[in-house]
């Protein structure tokens, strides 16, 4: 397999909710640099049939995770205007193969901010507003069965995110003290605080950045950015009501239904 054939085959099963075996099964070498660069080339293929790029995801902002899968920042992949769904929109299930929803705290930065070097408290100063949201992700593979550089060549399994409707400013808020209750279908599954991001989201974003900067990356204003799911992600299926309360940043409501997006 090579960078043209695995970018075929992950966009060809994320348009047909079709899941695959891991690339690693069949393509060993497969290791994070030849992953990111399959995720950048299946980015510019988006790109090219008219997507729009919107922001970033960061992913395995967890300590134990990060000491599971053997790396000591955040997985970084990206967001086009494809994967948006509106706040009150119904999620249809029908074009994804097995969607989980992860809570988040997210950042819309208001400054381009380029590391390397960059400290949580200059990245937090590049950030406009902070949001709450909640990622749907949806790995590619059968079961979520993967290694490291399947999940980051899948553009870590993002798929859809959605936004709460309020924008505060992050100077105003300890973001390791707001928490979130997760509730499925009128029972609380799970709970967090901002301290499961990486101590701080903030501490997550200027990782992520300063990673970023050895592949000439740097986020721009305007940007999205999902800091990482601070709880277990949750199942979902058919006539799932998937409610988030944030303390301060609002709530989150997605009511999932059969069939696919319009």
């Amino acid at each position: 397999m090579n960078l043209s054939d695995a970018a075929d085959v992950l966009l060809g099963a994320e348009a047909t909710a079709s899941a695959l075996e891991p690339l690693t099964d069949s393509w060993q070498e497969l290791d994070l640099a030849t992953a990111t660069a399959v995720q950048h080339l299946t980015l510019s293929r988006r790109l090219a049939r008219g997507e729009r790029l919107t922001g970033l995801k960061l992913g395995l902002t967890s300590r134990a995770k990060q000491r599971r899968m053997g790396i000591d920042t955040p997985l970084t992949a990206f967001l086009t205007d494809a994967m948006v769904l509106r706040l009150g929109e119904p999620l249809r299930l029908g074009g994804l193969i097995h969607p989980r929803a992860e809570p988040e705290i997210v950042f819309l930065m208001g400054e381009r901010l380029a590391g390397p070097g960059v400290t949580a408290a200059e990245a937090l100063a590049a950030v406009a507003s902070v949001s709450c949201g909640v990622e749907i992700i949806d790995s590619r593979f059968r079961d979520f069965r993967f290694k490291l550089p399947d999940v980051v060549a899948d553009n870590a399994s993002a798929a859809r995110y959605v936004l709460g409707p309020r924008r505060v400013d992050p100077s105003s808020l300890d973001l390791t003290l707001e928490a979130c209750v997760v509730e499925l279908n009128g029972r609380v599954v799970d709970s967090a605080t901002g301290a499961a991001v990486q101590g701080h989201p903030a501490e997550a974003l200027a990782e992520a950045v300063n990673a970023l900067a050895l592949e000439g990356i740097a986020l721009e204003a305007g940007w999205s950015v999902l800091t990482g799911g601070m709880t277990d992600a949750v199942e979902l299926v058919p006539g799932s009501s998937l409610r988030v309360d944030f303390t301060h940043l609002g709530s989150v409501v997605i009511q999932a239904s059969g069939g696919e997006a319009q």
